[in-house]
């Protein structure tokens, strides 16, 4: 069995790195693989999967189109059909749609192939922007237009932030493109988000939920030095891991929470950028972000509880990172964070960042079950092992 897989990005980040564990499992398996990716470097051990799809200059002009007149997902159109050329002739039987906007690919030359291919087609949504006008998340802002037809977007200057707002000419042009689709399959990680799909345009699809794993020989209980590397000596470790860290991240509550804290903690945050850490408070200590999994899983392993303060989000990957290593996870209940924290950890009221540090500065949250019990729940192999049955429907 030949399968494509698409996504915005190969190897690394949360999405990149789930591309390339099926990819690997795949391979395993006996099966043919490749990964067309739009952006960004991919790791050597990766470049065997990888299909770039178009340039840093596509990428660039997207992104510019996008930024003036709301189009992203619109641009890319000649470098979407290159691509599509090369797919018709590497003819693989089931095409793996992962997130598709990043602006690197065109979803009209994309879905009028897909449309009259006759491929098995499974699409594996990681937030909101497939059925929104704009929007990657729609619950930061309290906004439920996507369910009727966009306009106005709250949040138009968010990723992929717009000097124009088009969200109503992008809603029913998506309606359009994305529906109708032969032999397409939703998938969602979370509970939270197939809801949200089955209220949208997008409900005519089956929908099924697969939640994301984490490769847990990387990432398990681990005795190495971290709190050494970070000089923070005998003091509890509250770790936040983030890609970028901005408000609806939860990068604010922190600057709060450790104001809270007793003087036994410090909080380190994973993923800020130089000038984030140039302005960060006593207490908290930064690191840049880094693709080395097994550098962030000694940091995950040393903590003593991983929060995740989100306004917005889907399954995060964090979350069952930080369970793999051991370590308890106190989350907003936000999206589907709280179905994977529940694992290993608690949610609290979205915002109540009170609730945190009392549960930190006391006895910290009642854990129902050990990490070890866990650890298949997270384990990327579940994940694979469920999709890999979803493939061979195409093979059937």
């Amino acid at each position: 069995m030949k399968v494509l897989i698409i996504n915005v990005v190969c190897g690394i980040r949360s999405t990149g790195r789930i591309c390339t564990d099926l990819a690997e499992a795949l391979e395993k398996a006996g099966h043919e693989v490749r990964i067309a990716y739009g952006r960004e470097d991919v790791p050597s051990r990766y470049e065997k999967y990888a299909i770039r799809i178009g340039s840093d200059t596509d990428v660039r002009n997207h992104g510019v189109k996008a930024r003036l007149s709301d189009a992203c997902g619109f641009g890319s159109r000649k470098a979407t059909e290159k691509f599509i050329d090369w797919v018709k002739t590497y003819n693989p039987d089931v095409i793996h749609l992962h997130n598709l906007h990043g602006y690197y690919i065109n979803i009209e030359v994309l879905f009028d192939y897909l449309r009259t291919c006759k491929k098995r087609i499974v699409w594996t949504l990681h937030d909101c922007w497939a059925f929104t006008g704009h929007a990657a998340y729609c619950d930061y802002a309290n906004c439920s237009k996507w369910k009727t037809g966009c306009s106005q977007c709250p949040n138009r200057k968010e990723y992929p932030a717009s000097f124009r707002d088009c969200s109503n000419r992008n809603w029913v042009k998506k309606k359009v493109i994305l529906t109708g689709i032969p032999n397409l399959t939703i998938i969602t990680p979370s509970e939270w988000l197939a809801s949200l799909v089955r209220e949208s345009f997008l409900s005519q699809y089956p929908v099924a939920v697969i939640p994301n794993g984490v490769d847990t020989s990387v990432f398990k209980p681990l005795a190495g030095n971290a709190k050494e590397r970070l000089g923070i000596g005998e003091k509890k470790i509250v770790l936040g891991v983030a890609a970028l860290w901005e408000k609806r991240k939860g990068m604010d509550d922190f600057l709060r929470l450790v104001t809270m804290l007793n003087k036994d903690f410090r909080i380190v945050l994973v993923g800020l950028s130089a000038k984030q850490k140039e302005l960060l408070p006593e207490g908290i200590i930064g690191i840049e972000r880094t693709d080395s999994a097994g550098e962030l899983a000694e940091i995950y392993a040393a903590a003593d509880y991983y929060v995740n303060p989100t306004y917005e989000d889907n399954y995060p990957t964090t979350n069952l990172e930080a369970i793999a290593c051991g370590t308890p996870v106190i989350t907003y209940d936000t999206g589907g964070s709280a179905e994977s924290a529940l694992l290993y950890g608690t949610k609290v009221k979205k915002g109540d960042i009170e609730a945190i540090a009392a549960l930190i500065n006391g006895d910290g949250p009642e854990l129902k079950a050990d990490p070890a019990s866990c650890r298949e729940a997270v384990d990327y192999k579940t994940m694979v092992k469920r999709y890999l049955d979803l493939y061979k429907q195409a093979e059937s």
